[in-house]
């Protein structure tokens, strides 16, 4: 019932977005017809604008989405919520430039799509704020509120319970608690009442208005209750339980369900499938198009390669993908032949302090290597992997086997996510980084993960690359 109240009002806050979007494009053409024609050229008809209804409302539904404006109906603050605002309309008007200046649709005014993103800018945060105070109207004087009966009375029972109470948006309401042991003399709990032992519940039932049971206990306690969930279900009384008693500090909580068995699953990484298939169609349609642009490159460095020093164009080697999937990495060979045997003899340069090799002005290095590598143009190569699903553009560097089996408990957490061209590590100092901070943040990359940052960290990846920061 939460979840779908939740989606309900989150329906309303896309309903109010797309209608202060709309009342925006209607002012926005208005006000740029106010303009004197004597200094600005003549707006066509609004029939002939109408044509950018459906693109608009297709390209502010998606990237609103992607900006997780919908994520909570009840919003992350004013302030970050007015952020993502700006970073959708923002995205969204230069697309609709775009497109406008792609099918050369010469009718629409480059000023218009100016004026609009600005209307719809402070139209869409007043209708957010809008649509949210007329929910809070419906549920705190119109609709009834459900009142919950809390079992449980210990420190799990009353945060549940402070929660519920600033979630009155919801159209909750404290009933009060059932002790699990003796009832207490105190018939107050933080302020809350003490109705009695969890064996009244059934004379609660019969002589209070109970919408809702939830079980704050331990797991202990669970197993012995058994009884109470049968008369909850016989009386038809929504039942909950609450299961924060499971050890978890990064994971998140959802419940699924197979074939009718529910599942309770606990995920510290990124589960949002709509999200991991645009990654996944970004990626493949990136792949294609950087391949394509590359593809003169990857020949002049073929033939530099071949020139420089003997031995293969490219240098093979096995790496650990996804959850520990091997698979052979390729990078235009930056060393001379057999550089991995005559690793051991230069272990005392080592500047990294973990289980990986990183040395200054390593002697194993080629002439054309050496460009290969400040560039980061050996990297190239892994488009095909990325295209082929085995890396995406943006994620953790693949490790070696070798150097895996030498990382903490902790490390073994940033195999989880798809590894990556480029990462946070990449753009945060490459090698200037130590190995500790280099794994902190692909951990901090895997729990922040969205589709913007990718983004972010693929626009800062081209400035780093063409200035060749923290290359060895």
């Amino acid at each position: 019932m939460l979840k779908q109240r939740a989606k309900i009002f989150t329906f309303f806050l896309f309903l109010g977005d797309l209608g202060a979007t709309f009342l925006a494009f209607i002012f926005a053409y208005w006000f740029r017809g106010a303009f004197p024609q004597e200094s600005y050229a003549a707006l066509f008809p609004f029939s002939w604008y109408l044509i950018l209804i459906l693109p608009i409302f297709l390209a502010w539904s998606i990237l609103f989405y992607l900006m997780g404006l919908y994520r909570s109906w009840r919003g992350q603050g004013f302030g970050k919520e007015t952020w993502g605002v700006f970073k959708a309309v923002f995205i969204s008007s230069l697309l609709l430039g775009f497109t406008v200046f792609a099918l050369k649709y010469q009718f629409v005014s480059r000023l218009f799509i100016f004026i609009f993103a600005l209307f719809d800018l402070f139209l869409v945060i007043a209708a957010r704020v809008s649509t949210r105070r007329l929910i809070l109207l419906f549920n705190r004087n119109i609709e009834r509120f459900r009142m919950i009966l809390i079992v449980g009375t210990e420190g799990r029972a009353i945060a549940l319970a402070q929660n519920i109470e600033s979630h009155k948006d919801l159209g909750l309401k404290i009933l009060g608690f059932l002790s699990t042991g003796e009832l207490s003399s105190h018939k107050k709990l933080n302020g809350y009442s003490v109705l009695g032992v969890a064996s009244d519940l059934s004379r609660i039932l019969e002589t209070e208005v109970v919408d809702e049971v939830i079980f704050a206990i331990s797991q202990e306690q669970l197993k012995q209750m058994e009884d109470l969930f049968l008369l909850c279900e016989e009386r038809g009384i929504t039942t909950r339980v609450a299961l924060n008693f499971f050890p978890h500090i990064i994971a998140k909580t959802h419940l699924e369900e197979l074939d009718g068995v529910p599942l309770l699953t606990f995920s510290a990484t990124p589960k949002n499938e709509l999200l991991l298939f645009l990654r996944r169609l970004f990626d493949f349609m990136g792949s294609i198009v950087l391949m394509a642009i590359f593809s003169p490159i990857f020949l002049l460095i073929a033939l530099l390669i071949r020139l420089d020093s003997p031995g293969p164009i490219i240098y093979r080697q096995v790496r650990c993908g996804l959850n520990g999937r091997k698979f052979t990495l390729y990078k235009f060979r930056s060393m001379v032949q057999g550089a991995e045997m005559k690793q051991n003899d230069l272990l005392a340069h080592n500047l990294m302090n973990g289980p990986v090799f990183k040395m200054k002005n390593d002697p194993r290095v080629t002439r054309i290597g050496k460009f290969l590598r400040k560039s980061s143009l050996d990297e190239l190569p892994q488009l095909i992997h990325v295209f082929k699903g085995d890396m995406s553009l943006v994620g953790p560097r693949p490790p070696l086997p070798e150097e895996v089996e030498k990382y903490e408990g902790w490390q073994r957490r940033k195999l989880s996510m798809k590894p990556g061209i480029t990462g946070l590590w990449q753009v945060s100092g490459r090698n200037q980084i130590d190995f500790d901070q280099w794994m902190k943040l692909d951990l901090e990359y895997i729990d922040n993960w969205s589709l913007w940052l990718d983004f972010k960290i693929l626009l800062k990846t081209i400035p780093i690359v063409l200035l060749g920061r923290g290359a060895m």
